[in-house]
């Protein structure tokens, strides 16, 4: 085994050194995006054990897939600098080159081609993970033919919300803080610890989300959420403050560590001046002895700016990833797609 490299490096010497080779003459773009730890550049020594190593995406127009494919497969050598370029999956072979024309990846990983336009339903029903896929990893070279749009335009056209679906998305995001933040203290108070430290973790995953949304980030699933908030500059204070509501070992610690959190949200928001700016400060839940930020107040202020009627429209529910955390329906663009439409009432 060789010394372990990220893995966007070792794909890159790749594609120089092997597979541009082979395609040369053939127009194509390739990059390493879609799924994989090393895409979101998380990869690290153990992720070397399944599924990793020398990968490229090769797009080519749709009549040169096959004779890309049989330069490809006449030429690939066994092993690139000590790994192998066919990986053994759960019991499936699958090559380190793939080659395909874009437009039928695009359909496959997103449920639409982007290069046709980008519609409402489109924005909401693929998951952020999907987008961050598409959005991150690396382009290597970008040749497709004139006129057909390549990755580039792809990506641009991906890389963040339109500003009124971008204040929808914050605004559904506070409304899942607002709906549970005053949780903690009531499941505390009848001595139910348990129950509050469940509601706490809860909550630290949604302003996880919310604070990566602020700063245009796609939230990555479960596994990448915490090490991509650590990530984002000027998020280590928001991070202690979170890392301090998980550890509290009672409701009041939590509810501590949680204010806080929900302070420097609000001042972020306020800040990017998507909403008429708000008091940051945490208040009391109407008579009762629990703080909180009032989450409704700042999802208001965001749909108060929407000028898009269509986004005006919409019930205060959210995207495929705030409507569902099933994992069989979120890696369905067909699933994703049909529940997000019958949630929002959109057409699919």
């Amino acid at each position: 085994m060789c010394d372990f490299v990220p893995g966007i490096e070792l794909s890159r010497a790749f594609y120089g050194e092997v597979v541009a080779p082979l395609v040369a003459g053939v127009p194509h773009s390739a990059a390493l995006i879609g799924p994989g730890s090393e895409v979101l550049a998380f990869d690290t020594e153990r992720s070397a054990d399944h599924d990793w190593g020398p990968r490229v995406l090769v797009f080519v127009p749709a009549g040169m897939v096959s004779e890309a494919e049989a330069r490809v497969a006449g030429g690939l050598p066994e092993r690139f600098r000590g790994f192998p370029t066919v990986f053994d999956y759960h019991g499936e072979r699958r090559p380190g080159v793939v080659v395909v024309e874009l437009g039928v990846w695009l359909r496959e990983r997103l449920g639409f081609d982007p290069r046709a336009g980008v519609s409402l339903l489109d924005w909401l029903s693929v998951p952020w993970q999907r987008l961050a896929e598409v959005t991150q990893g690396e382009v290597f070279h970008d040749g497709l033919p004139a006129g057909e749009g390549g990755l580039a335009e792809v990506r641009g056209l991906l890389r963040w919300y339109p500003q009124d679906v971008w204040r929808y998305v914050l605004a559904c995001q506070w409304r899942r803080i607002a709906e549970e933040e005053a949780f903690v203290g009531r499941c505390g108070e009848v001595g139910d610890e348990l129950g509050s430290a469940v509601e706490g973790a809860r909550l630290v995953r949604e302003v996880m989300r919310l604070a990566l949304l602020l700063r245009r980030r796609y939230p990555p699933y479960a596994k990448w959420l915490g090490s991509a908030l650590m990530r984002v500059p000027g998020s280590a204070e928001l991070g202690e403050a979170l890392g301090a509501a998980l550890a509290a070992r009672s409701w009041r610690g939590r509810q501590e560590g949680l204010s806080a959190a929900y302070r420097r949200v609000a001042g972020l928001q306020n800040r990017i001046g998507l909403a008429d700016r708000l008091g940051e400060e945490v208040r009391g839940f109407h008579d009762r002895p629990f703080e909180v930020i009032g989450g409704e107040r700042f999802a208001a202020a965001l749909l108060g700016r929407v000028s898009d009627p269509a986004v005006r429209g919409l019930p205060v529910a959210g995207c495929v990833d705030q409507l569902s955390d099933s994992t069989d329906l979120l890696t369905s663009p067909a699933r994703a797609r049909a529940a997000t439409a019958a949630a929002l009432g959109l057409g699919a």
